[in-house]
């Protein structure tokens, strides 16, 4: 059993009570791990994202622990009844729809609150949609930006003007049907010829990855529009090394 201490506290809840976070598949079912599906089965509760999407999960693997909703709309309303089920002493996992909790998914939240009442957490390793993509895009992997879904509207332009000057490679995620106006947006800040790498559909069936300028991969989903999850991989910016 792992254990992660904070250094400025001492001793926890109960020695069982714990948060586990637990990442679930991309895509393909094959990838969820055999520890994922005994923390699953063991735990008190799962929290989940979507319980009908979860609930296909659960039902595949034969898990069938009780299931309470926990998303971005809700969040803030749950934490502190979970956190009370915890210090009685259930022990909870928390999964999103796809990957890790807290990344791009609710998670955070009450991590943190675990973390500042000292009860533990434990992370299981597992399946994140960025880490494939950055594989795929042939661009350097040793330092990389996680950007995660730009803003929406306010401070978009800015950010994506900082971005530009970045010496790393970039990662973004974008829902299909707003890629073609981020890849222009990316063509505006960041130049038609910067090298990128756009991956869709990791893990499942017609997984798909395209390389090519910034302004090659806007023409191509302008005449096919794009399906499923995307992620995009940008080069650095090499005039700045």
């Amino acid at each position: 059993m792992v254990k992660t201490v904070d250094m400025k506290d001492s001793g926890s809840i109960s020695r069982d009570t714990r948060l586990f976070l637990v990442p679930t598949p991309i895509g393909n079912l094959e990838d969820m791990t055999l520890r994922a599906i005994r923390i699953l089965k063991e735990v008190d509760l799962i929290l989940a994202e979507d319980t009908r999407t979860s609930g296909r999960l659960l039902r595949h693997f034969g898990i069938e622990t009780p299931m309470q909703s926990y998303h971005m709309h809700n969040e803030h309303r749950r934490v502190d009844s979970i956190l009370d089920r915890l210090k009685s002493g259930d022990r909870i996992a928390l999964i999103s729809d796809a990957g890790t909790p807290g990344i791009s998914d609710p998670g955070f939240l009450l991590a943190r609150a675990c973390i500042e009442k000292k009860i533990e957490l434990e992370c299981l390793p597992g399946p994140t949609a960025f880490v494939p993509a950055l594989v795929n895009s042939g661009f350097p992997c040793d330092r990389f930006v996680f950007e995660g879904f730009l803003p929406v509207k306010k401070g978009r332009q800015t950010r994506l003007e900082e971005l530009s000057q970045e010496r790393r490679t970039l990662i973004l995620y974008e829902s299909p049907h707003k890629l073609v106006k981020t890849l222009t947006q990316i063509c505006e800040f960041f130049g038609e010829d910067r090298m990128i790498s756009v991956s869709r559909e990791l893990t499942k069936l017609y997984e798909e990855t395209l390389r090519g300028t910034v302004k090659e991969l806007k023409e191509h989903f302008e005449i096919q529009p794009p399906k499923g999850e995307i992620v995009i991989v940008i080069k650095g910016n090499s005039d700045k090394i």
